[in-house]
């Protein structure tokens, strides 16, 4: 759907000039009458529309943030739906901003941590939801079982709702609604980024989407697939947990060196070539060595689900490096999908999963309502939003070049629109898609966060960082939004053991894709001074 000429009226005078915006929210935030502001518990009193407020407690100030007023409600924008949701509004030093807090997995709590974290500290405003359901009460999918508005609850209704509501709330406890808006979010927070900037872009006017389980139906079958092949709570699965971490360091030996430095991690798995091959055992089963059946099991793994009839990718596999993460609960999320989401089976047995009927039925079930895979943010860029994704690539639990995949998407999408247009004065879509989406792989990372590599840049899940657009993601889109700066590099930091307390051991930047990080040749390799962002080629050592 196309924007309506009185929206693309606003989009024309806002991109003008972002400063001359951000000049004239700032005189509305300034000029907005004080009797036009509540106080905090007055706010239980906010007529919602398919919503009420339940309680409304002012928060004293700790150590760590500000005080504060917490607000508590509940949302029912269907008969069968009971979203929860939370506002956090400072009570002095607000910024005129609001953040929104995305999720993860298939939800049932508030992300706490996120609401009451950096973003208010830092004066916005800030809320997320439980996405529809108590994970107490149904934990795991099971709340899916025979609730279909539930299922939309989850998969894009209720953070749109929660925004709304949320800025509902700030307008009425400060007088004047935000003047810009955020959200962030990782692994389903960053499959919910993807949905707000494709279902609704006028929610946001900058996303963060960190390793985006935005193709939800094929990722599911990965999730399967894998687990049947190397799982952590499966009998049944060929690989056992306690040989991965000698598969994962075989294969950073095998390619630690292809980007010219030996510094215990793989830059660009898609350039590894690793066969597992070369850990086969010559004789009996062994803890140091592979069976010819786990070879192969881990070949797969590599390779990804491929549909049995065809031959086709379903979706992409795992990456070289990352093996000893490889155990987890991901297999319980592929199973419930197709339990509770696709049969309405309780009883299903994964094992059973046709590769070629059953994800062809998951997709024609639940496609079009949970995945985020739309590569159409053409509403979203004309309304000036910016979008920054990210993704490890030791990530297990969301397959990394997913990542890939969808910004790729977009760029092809804009390319088709080229063609029809015939438009030869026009940028081109890669650097039309650069304009307002930029996509950045961070080596050695695992899910969200960990890893051997650098890992800590603003996100959620993330350790402290320095408060600055270079080192933090979300300042990065800010100032993108703001400033117009989009950025090239962001610099992403490994403590020692991950605890900040304890020193920085290694900085590197990452790299605006498909750029990759090169060292110069001079200073220490754990000091992001000392790389510069090239393009494959040259990074390959080919200057063309």
């Amino acid at each position: 759907m196309r924007l309506p000429l009185q929206l693309l009226e606003i989009v024309r005078i806002r991109t003008v000039s972002v400063a001359m915006a951000a000049f004239f929210a700032v005189i509305a935030f300034a000029s907005a009458g004080a009797s036009a502001a509540q106080s905090c518990e007055s706010l239980v009193t906010v007529a919602l529309p398919s919503a009420a407020v339940q309680s409304a407690v002012v928060v004293p100030a700790s150590s760590t943030l500000p005080a504060h007023c917490q607000i508590d409600g509940v949302a029912a924008p269907t008969s069968d739906s009971v979203i929860k949701f939370q506002v956090r509004l400072p009570l002095a030093g607000w910024n005129g901003k609001f953040n929104g807090i995305g999720n993860g997995g298939y939800g049932g709590t508030l992300p706490v941590s996120g609401i009451a974290g950096p973003s208010l500290a830092r004066g916005y405003a800030t809320a997320g939801t439980d996405m529809g359901h108590d994970a107490a009460v149904t934990p795991g999918g099971t709340w899916a079982f025979g609730h279909p508005e539930k299922i939309a609850d989850w998969a894009y209704r209720a953070n749109h709702v929660t925004a709304g509501l949320a800025k509902t709330l700030i307008r009425a406890f400060y007088g004047v609604p935000p003047r810009l808006s955020y959200f962030i979010g990782c692994s389903d927070g960053g499959h919910e980024g993807l949905m707000e900037a494709q279902r609704f872009p006028d929610d946001y006017d900058g996303i963060v989407a960190g390793a985006s389980a935005n193709y939800w139906t094929h990722q599911s079958a990965a999730w399967v697939w894998e687990e049947e092949r190397s799982a952590l709570d499966d009998a049944t699965s060929v690989v056992p947990p306690s040989k991965l971490a000698m598969i994962s360091q075989a294969a950073v030996a095998a390619c630690d060196d292809i980007d010219g430095l030996h510094d215990g991690q793989i830059t660009d798995p898609t350039r590894c070539r690793f066969d597992p091959a070369v850990l086969q055992c010559a004789g009996a089963d062994a803890p140091t060595c592979l069976t010819a059946a786990q070879v192969q099991a881990i070949r797969e793994i590599y390779t990804g689900p491929r549909n049995p009839r065809t031959r086709e990718s379903i979706y992409p596999g795992l990456e070289r490096g990352g093996e000893y993460n490889w155990p987890g609960d991901r297999g319980s999320l592929g199973r419930d999908f197709y339990k509770y989401f696709v049969f309405n089976n309780p009883s299903w047995d994964f094992h059973t999963l046709d590769f070629d009927h059953d994800v062809a039925s998951g997709d024609t079930a639940m496609a079009a309502i949970i995945n985020s895979t739309s590569p159409d943010l053409r509403d979203f860029k004309a309304l000036g939003g910016k979008l920054i994704m990210y993704h490890g690539w030791y990530d297990a639990r969301v397959n990394p070049r997913n990542s890939i995949d969808y910004y790729r998407s977009v760029i092809a999408l804009l390319h088709h629109q080229h063609e029809r247009d015939f438009n030869d004065k026009a940028p081109g879509p890669a650097k039309e898609t650069d304009a307002f989406l930029r996509l950045f792989m961070a080596p050695a990372m695992t899910h969200c966060s960990g890893g051997t590599g650098p890992n800590a840049f603003g996100g959620l899940g993330h350790p402290a960082v320095p408060d600055d657009a270079s080192h933090n993601v979300l300042i990065a889109v800010e100032r993108w939004v703001e400033q117009g700066i989009a950025p090239a590099r962001i610099i992403a930091t490994k403590y020692v053991n991950d605890s900040p307390a304890q020193g920085v051991q290694r900085t590197r930047p990452l790299c605006a894709y498909p750029q990759l990080a090169q060292y110069t040749g001079h200073g220490s390799i754990d000091d992001a001074a000392s790389f510069v962002c090239v393009k494959p080629q040259q990074a390959d050592g080919d200057d063309d």
